[in-house]
């Protein structure tokens, strides 16, 4: 845990403040004070000495947008989107790669970095995110004021998801060959505790079952730490560095002593060039249209399963049926918080939750908690797939980064016949109104030995709520 004393030794230097503030300019700052959490939002830092008087009030670190802002003290989670738009004047693309093991990060970091070079974007920027990962950016500048007929500025955060998506495309299979140079099959078992099925799919190694690039979660207002700043876990500072020798960073020199001013700059808009990453942004729109087609299908395509399950749920599903990984996640959870967030919004809208309910409950789930997720997060998620319309469903049960690794898993009899939290829920109130069929005399057909489980489980469910 970072003390009072280490915080202002490290704070207290002029020039560490100054960078500070500079880099916040036109965005939302929030501050974090530990253990205790983020301050009010939205907040801003005018000058260099806001940062030495923070820090003598027990802040930690500050986080800043990746969207720029008009008048960031404007912000407001009531705002509509076509508000936050217009309080919008751009945003820096800024990806987050994030594992357990910082070599790993480091070769997917420079794998990245030349993928987006080679797209003829020369103002690419990286810092050490003071833990496990790196973050990579792009100022706005850098895009043109219009895509595919759409403002730039206003394709947030369906362009940054793109343009990750895209480049992770990219580097998939270059990344897997690099990781595999340095550990084999079995070494990187061992290491992540991950079993041979889960790091080995269709017959190859995927290297983003152990590392993440952060897409999924970004909305308005998303966050990340701002350069010159502690990460609290690891007491290490967020530090640019050499683009060109990711490969070479080592995590001694992130320590507070050690962090000088370096002559690289994160996002440093005075080296870009007009339009230079037009042909990047456009290229992940057009990448991005194409898995949809093979994702989805076409339209007329109405027997694609993934249609069949969304159209399946016409009544909300109540809690009583939800399968026991989502149950016990609800009640609150360590480690794996934002994984879950995702999960649980997804399986609630495509079991026929309103957005309402489901912002309710998601608050709910937070305040269980033992560390709270923001809640912009959480309303910036909510909003963004209320706007879009789009349900998706949650990952399969055999993806275990998103439920036994978070120990969220322990299935019960039914967990072994489905292969979504979805359908488990679907099953179980297929069940029910099967009953209700035959207690208003409907003719039946015999029932499998399964059935006639769950018809019993829900007999008893009923009987138990007339009696209370």
């Amino acid at each position: 845990m970072l003390n009072l004393s280490t915080l202002l030794t490290y704070y207290k230097n002029p020039e560490i403040q100054a960078l500070i503030v500079e880099h916040s300019k036109s965005k939302e700052v929030a501050v974090k004070f530990g253990e205790k959490g983020f301050g009010k939002r939205p907040d801003t830092i005018q000058y260099p000495s806001d940062v030495l008087e923070l820090a003598k009030q027990g802040a930690t670190s500050l986080h800043v947008s990746e969207e720029i802002w008009g008048n960031p003290l404007r912000l407001d989670t009531s705002m509509s989107r076509q508000e936050i738009e217009a309080l919008r004047t751009g945003w820096d693309l800024v990806i987050d790669i994030d594992c357990k093991f910082l070599e790993y990060s480091g070769i997917a970091a420079d794998l990245i970095i030349k993928a987006i070079r080679h797209h003829g974007v020369s103002c690419v920027s990286i810092k050490f995110s003071g833990n496990h990962g790196f973050h990579i950016g792009v100022p706005f500048e850098a895009f043109p004021k219009s895509v595919h007929g759409h403002e730039t500025r206003t394709l947030f955060p369906e362009a940054p998801r793109k343009i990750a998506a895209y480049l992770e495309h990219m580097i998939k299979k270059h990344l897997s060959k690099e990781i595999l140079k340095i550990d084999d099959i079995d070494s990187i078992i061992s290491k992540t505790g991950k079993e041979f099925n889960e790091l080995v799919v269709s017959g190859e190694f995927d290297p983003f079952t152990i590392l993440d690039l952060d897409t999924i979660l970004i909305s308005s207002r998303h966050l990340y730490r701002m350069p010159y700043c502690f990460n609290e876990k690891s007491g290490l500072v967020s530090i640019p560095i050499d683009p060109d020798k990711v490969l070479e960073f080592r995590k001694e020199n992130a320590r507070p002593e050690k962090v000088r001013p370096s002559r690289f700059v994160f996002l440093d808009r005075s080296k870009v060039r007009e339009n230079e990453a037009e042909k990047l942004i456009v290229q992940a729109f057009d990448h991005g249209k194409e898995k949809e087609k093979m994702d989805y299908g076409s339209e007329k395509d109405k027997s694609n399963k993934r249609f069949q399950d969304f159209e399946a749920v016409q009544e909300a599903i109540p809690e009583d049926f939800f399968p026991p990984c989502i149950k016990i996640g609800m009640k609150g959870i360590e480690d794996g918080r934002k994984r879950f967030m995702f999960t649980l919004l997804n399986f609630l809208s495509s079991v026929g939750w309103d957005y309402d309910k489901i912002e309710e409950t998601l608050k709910k789930w937070n305040k269980a908690n033992r560390e709270e997720l923001r809640e912009v997060l959480l309303v910036g998620q909510i909003r963004y797939r209320k706007q879009t319309k789009k349900k998706i469903l949650p990952p399969n049960c055999d993806n275990k980064m998103y439920y036994k690794d978070i120990g969220i898993c322990h299935p019960d009899g039914l967990c072994s016949r489905i292969r979504n939290p979805v359908n488990y829920a679907k099953k179980r109130i297929f069940a029910l109104n099967m009953q209700k069929n035959e207690e208003q005399g409907s003719t039946r057909k015999s029932l499998t030995e399964q059935q006639k489980v769950m018809r019993k489980e829900y007999r008893k469910k009923i009987k138990e709520k007339k009696s209370g």
